[in-house]
């Protein structure tokens, strides 16, 4: 059985519950425009990239560092001949990720509202607490979740220190999320289990090589609509 034991179920939230991921490669897309005028056509992409990942440790995941990295690579490709308009463009676009509209994906209510009815339903979510706290209330469907934690990153540790608190043995703790890397493999490290519903464009941070993962070690489906049809049988 799918919950077999299952005391605590977790959800993340970006790209599992709600379109996330799309609105950051629309802006990158838009970023690429913005520097032709200065570059010629020229893939940006890896320098961003690689500032976004090296800003890590200081801006963490989310919109703002996002922005953030977009700025200082505009700064450096453009040897800081820039114009400010062009950097108010980036700055608007950043303004506009933290603020879109909440687009869930089908069955995410139902399958909340019937879930918290019968486990202790929690949140587990990487990024900005007050962009990722935004979200979850913009999202319409916190009042489902039991406890909502907002951390840095999602490393065993994370997990072992959540799950600790929660007073429930590893086994008894079911995570769910779009990401190998931060939902489902450090989840399995720490002897929980994990459901893993991949989303159609993941930040290419999160990719993880499918052929070094052990599938029989967490459980594939394909949608949220999948995982409610599947509890409920």
């Amino acid at each position: 059985m799918l919950l077999e034991n299952i005391k605590v179920i977790a959800f993340d939230a970006d790209d599992t519950l709600w379109v996330n991921e799309p609105f950051f490669r629309s802006a990158e897309a838009k970023f690429e425009q913005i520097l032709e005028k200065y570059l010629g056509p020229k893939d940006v992409q890896k320098a961003l990239y690689d500032n976004e990942v090296k800003n890590l440790h200081l801006f963490g995941y989310g919109a703002k560092g996002f922005m953030l990295a977009m700025i200082e690579t505009a700064l450096e490709l453009t040897n800081y001949q820039i114009a400010g308009e062009d950097i108010q463009k980036l700055i608007i676009m950043g303004k506009e990720i933290l603020s879109y509209k909440i687009d869930l994906y089908r069955d995410v209510p139902e399958t909340l509202e019937y879930l918290s009815q019968r486990y202790k339903v929690i949140c587990i979510t990487k990024g900005d607490l007050l962009d990722q706290e935004s979200k979850v209330a913009r999202s319409g469907v916190g009042d489902f979740f039991d406890s909502i934690h907002v951390v840095n990153d999602k490393k065993p540790q994370t997990y072992s220190k959540i799950i600790n608190s929660l007073g429930v043995d590893p086994s008894e703790f079911l995570m769910i999320g779009n990401s190998l890397k931060s939902d489902i493999l450090p989840v399995i490290t720490v002897g929980g289990k994990a459901i893993y519903i991949p989303c159609e464009q993941p930040w290419v941070h999160e990719v993880v090589s499918e052929d070094k993962v052990d599938k029989t070690t967490f459980v594939e489906i394909s949608s949220m609509s999948e995982f409610l049809n599947r509890v409920r049988a």
